[in-house]
């Protein structure tokens, strides 16, 4: 253990002190029990903290804290884009916020107090004589039997159907369609047809009078009725044809392709939804296209693929062909008939033909609706033709043809007075069909019959058009060269017309017109205005009456006996 000196009280350095160190401690030798003088003795250790060296470590502390941040201050451009990029990588997403009102309803209650009911008193049941009420009904029993019978029996009310559908009083025009263009050229609307939606109706322009069309460009239009915005003097799609239109029929199933007729014996076939390159098949200028103006086309379902068509041209070269479409944009014949006056059935008398003639011209075609090989023709000779597709006899003509041509008639009827323009066969009977002429006389035939079976005088003008309508049995339109559309009925009258529609102010000839099948209340009729006009038929004339379909039976059957 070591020693040191024992603490004592501090004395400042001076003379005494300094006496006391020399003298051995003898001044301080007073008190008992204290060492002498220059005596070793163990005392504690006096600490006295250096303000020195405080002041030197404050100051020493600034400098390290100064030159720190100095360091950092110079190193700025290393450290602040990693605190940044931190701060950044730590910033959370944007709050969204969004603020809505709710408009609660205005309620209202309503109380109601019944009164209180009364009580119903039961009745007294009528006293009756028992005895007498049973004589009476025996009594009368026989006579009231007699008449239910009476009522039974009778058919006054047979087929009476309450009708609350309010009928409209007129026929009244939606549309009426023209384009500009071929109208200040002078063309005529020579054909018109709905596309299978019904919604789309298109015309063909061309002329039906005399002069040399073969050089006359013309049109097909098309407008579409459903589109927002119709401009009537604007079609939907325009082609434009080197040679005048003369027939239109639209694709059974596909709404834009449509079939033509041209004065130059062609067959063409267009794709209205590409109007800028709109011709899908063409027959071309070969042996078997016809050698006359082509004057009614029509599509044909395939006998083995009811989903394919044909299309089937008349013209008054006497041919009747089918077309299908092929490669390289070529319709090619597959089959052929031939009309030729020596081939004619002779259950009929007709003019003869003149000198050197030996084909018949035909000018329109209509096909049964209950048998797909069965057809109707009209010609120039005035006379219709019952024709067969099944037809298996050669033709006895000298015209090229890339297929056996054959002789399809097989039953002729008495003719108008002059070349026949339309015929239409009824959707509701089998044997029935009008046709119409330039003698302005409509007659109705019997498929059984050569005679007509009803003769009716429209027009002292041409008839250009005739068509059953496609819901009623009894009603048929007719198209006059007097500028007049006639809708008949024949249950309200078989001498006159029911309505006559002014199409024309100044009685320029109706041309064509054709019911709308789908939208069946629509019939459209084309001019020579180069107008398309599109009438909206009053229900009467769109809804079947009852018993419609047997009063057509019998009207057949009575006077065909």
């Amino acid at each position: 253990m070591a020693t040191r000196a024992q603490p004592g009280p501090f004395r400042p350095a001076g003379s005494a002190g300094a006496e006391a160190l020399a003298t051995g401690g003898a001044a301080s030798a007073g008190g008992p029990g204290r060492p002498g003088p220059l005596q070793d003795e163990t005392l504690g250790v006096a600490s006295v903290p250096s303000q020195w060296r405080g002041v030197q470590g404050i100051r020493r502390e600034t400098m390290v804290d100064t030159g720190m941040s100095w360091r950092l201050l110079k190193n700025m451009d290393v450290w602040l884009p990693a605190v940044l990029a931190t701060l950044k990588s730590c910033q959370t997403a944007s709050i969204a916020t969004a603020e809505a009102s709710v408009q609660t309803r205005k309620h209202a209650d309503a109380e109601v107090q019944t009164e209180v009911p009364a009580p119903v008193g039961a009745r007294t049941v009528a006293q009756h004589d028992s005895p007498r009420l049973a004589a009476f009904l025996r009594r009368v029993e026989a006579m009231v039997i007699r008449e239910l019978n009476k009522n039974w029996q009778s058919h006054a009310f047979d087929g009476f159907e309450v009708n609350w559908t309010e009928q409209q009083p007129t026929v009244t025009c939606l549309h009426t369609l023209g384009y500009p263009p071929a109208q200040g050229q002078g063309l005529h609307v020579t054909s018109v047809s709905w596309n299978t939606t019904g919604s789309v109706v298109a015309c063909a322009y061309g002329r039906l009078d005399d002069g040399d069309w073969s050089t006359l460009k013309s049109f097909v239009c098309a407008w579409n009725l459903d589109r927002r915005g119709l401009n009537p003097q604007q079609p939907s799609a325009v082609v434009e044809v080197p040679s005048a239109v003369m027939c239109l029929a639209f694709h059974p199933t596909q709404p834009s392709h449509v079939a033509g007729g041209l004065y130059s014996g062609e067959v063409l076939v267009w794709d209205v939804s590409h109007p800028e390159d709109p011709l899908l098949w063409r027959t071309g200028l070969t042996d078997d296209t016809h050698t006359d103006p082509v004057y009614q086309v029509l599509w044909l379902p395939e006998p083995r693929h009811s989903h394919r068509f044909q299309v089937l041209s008349v013209a008054t070269d006497g041919k009747v062909l089918l077309w299908q479409g092929g490669g390289a944009g070529q319709l090619q014949l597959t089959e052929g008939f031939a009309l030729v006056v020596q081939q004619l059935p002779r259950n009929t008398k007709l003019k003869k033909p003149p000198r050197g003639e030996t084909e018949v011209g035909a000018t329109a075609v209509a096909f049964s609706g209950f048998d797909p090989s069965l057809f109707v023709l009209g010609t120039e000779g005035g006379f219709p033709l019952k024709c067969s597709l099944a037809a298996e006899e050669a033709a006895l003509t000298r015209m090229p043809s890339s297929v056996p041509l054959r002789a399809p008639a097989r039953f002729t009827f008495s003719p108008h007075g002059g070349p026949i323009y339309s015929v239409s066969c009824s959707p509701f009977h089998r044997n029935l069909f009008l046709s119409a002429g330039t003698d302005g006389h409509i007659h109705l035939y019997s498929m059984l019959q050569a005679q007509p079976l009803a003769s009716l005088q429209l027009s002292h003008k041409y008839l250009f058009a005739v068509r059953w309508s496609p819901v009623r049995p009894l009603v048929f339109a007719a198209a006059s060269g007097e500028g007049d559309v006639q809708l008949f009925d024949l249950r309200k009258s078989s001498q006159k017309p029911t309505v006559s529609i002014k199409q024309t102010q100044d009685d320029s000839p109706v041309y064509c017109l054709e019911f709308n099948r789908q939208q069946t209340q629509l019939l459209a009729a084309g001019d020579a205005k180069g107008t398309v006009k599109v009438w909206q038929l009053s229900t009467e004339f769109t809804e079947q009456g009852p018993r419609e379909a047997e009063d057509l039976e019998q009207l057949a059957a009575e006077v065909a006996t």
